[in-house]
């Protein structure tokens, strides 16, 4: 695992979270706090439009997500990612870690197998699920407004 030198010549892990963030809620808040706690520089991918194929699209705008997570005081940097190539920010961000959530869909062996073949040294690790929390999905949110007021 590379590591980068601060000035001072202490060690400095650069941990990437990505996600979609969208209605931003304590579950992302946990998941960014989680992987904030793995080094002391957090860099966040938040998910295009674009890209995103598995779930319906987000209800926020990109640009204010991206704004909305650069906002979080345990978040050093926030960007958009690519619109053709996951991979391409990360070529750029040079992480030491690179975090998942517990529900993203993404296998972490495959991720490193990729990392791998890019030339990029990264461990993988996936964060747990927070525990009791009703509405730590912006699926469930949408859905209880559904609820609520339809």
């Amino acid at each position: 695992m590379s590591l980068l030198k601060l000035c001072k010549g202490d060690l400095l892990t650069r941990v990437l979270a990505t996600g979609t963030f969208d209605l931003l809620h304590p579950g992302h808040l946990h998941y960014l706090s989680e992987a904030r706690k793995l080094g002391n520089e957090l860099y966040v991918i938040v998910a295009r439009e674009s890209m995103i194929k598995h779930k319906p699209k987000p209800v926020i705008p990109e640009n204010q997500r991206v704004t909305m997570v650069n906002s979080l005081d345990v978040v050093d940097k926030a960007v958009l990612g690519s619109e053709t190539n996951i991979y391409e920010p990360i070529k750029n961000i040079k992480p030491d870690v690179i975090t998942i959530g517990y529900d993203q869909k993404f296998s972490s062996d495959s991720i490193e197998k990729n990392l791998e073949e890019l030339g990029i040294n990264a461990k993988v690790v996936r964060i747990n699920k927070l525990s009791d929390c009703s509405l730590c999905s912006s699926g469930k949110i949408i859905d209880r407004i559904l609820e609520r007021y339809c």
